[in-house]
């Protein structure tokens, strides 16, 4: 599996939106899972398109017509009332030459996820049709990331991310879960941080700047550090307000509920140099992400969805 992940974020308007491809492998072949999700509104279009190829040498992902994404453009066409189309201009791709998000994971072998922001902040230009209305995302703050493993998804996950700071070149993303190879099992969370400005922090590395991270499917605490550099990140959202998302079973060509991500929670962030506080800020249009199968599909039982639905928009106010 070889996922990639664009978030859209307009400050002025309130306005948030995602687009997710993955290219899962299947015995017959390749396909993608598709999603195109908004906020406010609570817009949700997903599919589980029969072909899809992401770029051997680089960034970027394609699937039939439905979908082409990259470095400086995402295109998606999921019918008349669902289609994408933004140029990105970078401003702040990855800051490290050695390893990604995933740290000094980044090199172990036939990990089940690996997890890498590639950008931490650009500039959008273009529209989203999202059902009966235009939205126009000039200006819109923009994150890109990719995930990819042999195993597909951990049991449990959680993840976050956020721009919408009073400082538009301030980024915050993390992820953590349970992950393994052989005989290997472990539980790690890594924090990436673009501090107002450009500077980049990347903490997680469970020996030398472990994160302690306590989650539920309303609440995030993150909190830990190195010698230098400690952060804290708190984030809230209502679980009603979640949209859930399909997660790909590669070899069975299919899509299954096992995502609850909000598209505009609230997360504070805390960052200190050798306890000082450097940056502290908050923003009210978070991603924030509490994933695994069973509690995906526990949420569409509560919701009173279909027996084989494999998503949902936010449960009306």
């Amino acid at each position: 599996m070889e996922g990639y992940f664009w978030r859209f974020t307009q400050p002025d308007t309130g306005r948030v939106v995602i687009a997710l491809c993955g290219i899962n492998r299947a015995p017959d072949g390749n396909w993608a899972t598709l999603g195109l999700a908004a906020h406010p509104g609570g817009f949700l279009r997903t599919e589980a398109h029969p072909e899809g190829t992401a770029h051997p040498r680089r960034l970027g992902a394609l699937a039939g017509v439905a979908f082409s994404g990259g470095a400086d453009r995402v295109r998606m066409d999921l019918g008349h009332d669902a289609q994408l189309d933004v140029r990105i201009t970078p401003s702040l791709p990855w800051p490290r030459r050695r390893f990604g998000g995933s740290s000094v994971f980044q090199s172990v072998p036939a990990l089940n996820q690996y997890w890498h922001p590639w950008l931490l902040g650009g500039y959008a230009e273009g529209r989203a049709v999202l059902g009966d209305e235009v939205w126009e995302l000039d200006g819109a703050q923009v994150y890109g990331e990719k995930n990819w493993g042999r195993g597909g998804f951990p049991d449990s996950w959680w993840w976050g991310q956020a721009q919408g700071f009073r400082d538009s070149s301030a980024c915050v993303a993390f992820a953590g879960g349970e992950i393994h190879t052989g005989l290997l099992r472990t539980t790690v969370t890594a924090v990436v941080v673009a501090l107002p400005g450009g500077r980049g922090i990347r903490l997680g590395n469970p020996v030398v700047s472990p994160i302690r991270a306590h989650v539920t499917d309303e609440s995030w605490s993150l909190r830990g550090g190195n010698l230098l550099w400690s952060v804290e990140i708190e984030g809230n959202a209502p679980l009603g307000r979640a949209h859930v998302l399909p997660v790909p079973l590669p070899a069975e060509r299919r899509n299954v509920a096992g995502s609850i991500e909000h598209l505009a929670g609230t997360l504070r962030v805390t960052v200190r140099a050798r306890g000082t506080v450097v940056w502290e800020d908050e923003s009210p249009l978070a991603a924030l992400e509490h994933g695994g199968l069973e509690r995906a599909e526990a949420e569409l039982r509560r919701r009173g969805s279909r027996p084989d639905a494999t998503d949902a928009s936010p449960s009306p106010p």
